[in-house]
């Protein structure tokens, strides 16, 4: 059963105020904006509230109750940024976050709460870490979205609806407890539906006729019998594995336990799927709500726990805990499926495939994922595009490397311009110049031409030789375009071994 937590922020911009200018903690005041030529109240103090103050009153008629009241100007779009934050920060918690303006989160607690001891301990700790930032809350959980919004602003300050129980704790709310438009609020009071047990029965064809859609579909999201969808901040990762501790964690020793912990409950997870990771991430939340993590990568899909930790372990030390880690979140961002011939461990081959692809995971993991290319010939006429780079690094090679005629064993990206002498038509030259040292030419082949590409770029083709110099080194070279009376180009794209 999916259960939902909501989080009610009361006086979210007036407290998000307070953290920026502490000096106004004992002050009375409000935040505005201006809406039609008037001031309009935003969001006011709890000080205020007590005075009779409330948001979408004009200031004006605010002072008038209460002279002393302090003004302070709203920033435009400070709800969404804010509550986006939070959301983000809320991850620790769950995996499912979700903003729900204009001042609360939806949280998906399914399959959660038991890593805090039950959801009275879930929202009492959500609770205290807010409180500790600033920010009073109430929270609820039901097992509906609407049931918890109506929960967390109409019950106590950590109300837990017992799955099922949605409607009995529904029927003595006021209408406005189903998150209606005031204009339906207004129309329920005048025909004397001063409760939800009033009108919760009626069917659902006379709600419509008399109020519109909006009534008879919130009752049944609220109720479970609509679906009603909430958007996270960010997608759920399928393989996501999370351990909380119980004291906050400050040592290495005991991050590395943690880490070994949800890697070997991770494989398991995967061997049983017949998946294997590829990139995975290991967050640490610490308990001053910073964030930190850090990553891997694979260059074959592994569910080798042993393996991943020790691509994990030199960067353990990276992470500051400061006060302690109080959660730890294991993601596999991507994963892929592990084949038969992969995972069959009396294959030798398969054996060795696996060792060596572990080691160049080390080795990446060590000095950089950029580290380590392997490169495969590519179907194509034009040497520079007739080879690619492999990812991932065993990827098959879609045809055979050329070995009818002579190829470079360094090849250049790009062809680079050279300086030539003595050049007679069809023959290559005698002296070059590259990157301003000459080069003498005893011994020449060629030529071999190369046409242009005229499906993908538009060139001259190219005449290429096999040339060496005085020294014995070898390059290839070539003239673009036929030879006229002016002066060919002639490029440098290779060195032979």
């Amino acid at each position: 059963m999916t259960r939902y937590a909501s989080i009610w922020f009361p006086y979210l911009l007036t407290e998000y105020a307070i953290r920026k200018k502490p000096e106004l903690r004992d002050v009375p005041f409000v935040l505005v904006s201006p809406q039609r030529g008037r001031m309009v109240i935003d969001s006011a103090t709890a000080t205020a509230m007590q005075k009779g103050i409330r948001p979408g009153m004009v200031l004006a008629d605010c002072k008038a109750i209460f002279p002393d009241l302090l003004m302070v100007k709203s920033e435009p779009g400070r709800p969404e940024k804010l509550l986006y934050a939070l959301a983000e920060w809320s991850i620790g918690y769950t995996p499912f976050a979700a903003v729900d303006l204009p001042d609360g989160l939806i949280l998906d607690t399914s399959g959660c709460t038991h890593l805090w001891g039950g959801e009275t301990a879930y929202l009492e700790n959500i609770k205290t870490k807010m409180a500790a930032y600033g920010y009073t809350v109430h929270t609820a959980i039901a097992d509906t979205i609407g049931t918890a919004w109506s929960a967390a602003r109409f019950g106590q300050p950590a109300t837990i609806i017992k799955t099922g129980k949605q409607r009995d704790f529904l029927l003595q709310l006021p209408p406005e407890a189903l998150r209606l438009e005031p204009e339906i609020q207004a129309r329920l009071k005048k025909l004397g539906l001063q409760r939800i047990d009033s009108f919760i029965d009626m069917p659902r064809a006379a709600l419509r006729r008399r109020f519109g859609e909006t009534l008879p579909l919130r009752i049944g999201q609220a109720l479970g019998h609509e679906v009603e969808m909430a958007i996270p901040i960010k997608p759920v990762e399928p393989y996501q594995e999370r351990l909380c501790s119980m004291e906050p964690i400050s040592t290495a020793t005991g991050i590395a336990i943690a880490l070994q912990k949800l890697l070997e409950i991770l494989c398991q997870r995967l061997d049983s799927e017949g998946m294997g990771l590829r990139y995975c991430v290991f967050k640490a939340y610490r308990v001053d709500g910073d964030v930190q993590q850090i990553e891997i990568g694979t260059g074959h899909p592994s569910r080798n726990a042993r393996h991943l930790f020790r691509l994990f372990e030199h960067k353990i030390a990276t992470l500051e805990p400061a006060l302690g880690f109080e959660l730890f979140l294991l993601e596999a961002t991507k994963t892929e499926t592990v084949t038969e011939a992969q995972a069959a461990i009396w294959n030798m081959q398969s054996q060795n495939d696996t060792k060596i692809a572990e080691l160049l995971d080390r080795i990446s993991a060590k000095t950089g994922n950029h580290a380590i290319r392997r490169f495969l010939p590519d179907e194509h006429y034009w040497p520079e595009r007739s080879v690619k780079q492999a990812k991932p690094l065993w990827e098959k090679p879609t045809t055979t490397w050329r070995t009818d005629l002579p190829r470079p064993i360094h090849l250049l990206d790009q062809p680079e311009v050279i300086e030539v002498t003595a050049v007679l038509p069809d023959y290559p030259p005698m002296l070059f110049r590259y990157k301003g040292k000459l080069y003498t030419l005893k011994k020449a082949d060629g030529p071999e031409r190369i046409e242009p590409e005229w499906w993908l770029s538009d060139g001259l083709f190219r005449d290429y030789y096999c040339v060496e110099d005085e020294d014995g080194a070898r390059y290839w070279v070539f003239r673009s375009g036929p030879y006229h009376a002016g002066q060919p180009e002639w490029f440098i794209h290779g060195f032979f071994a």
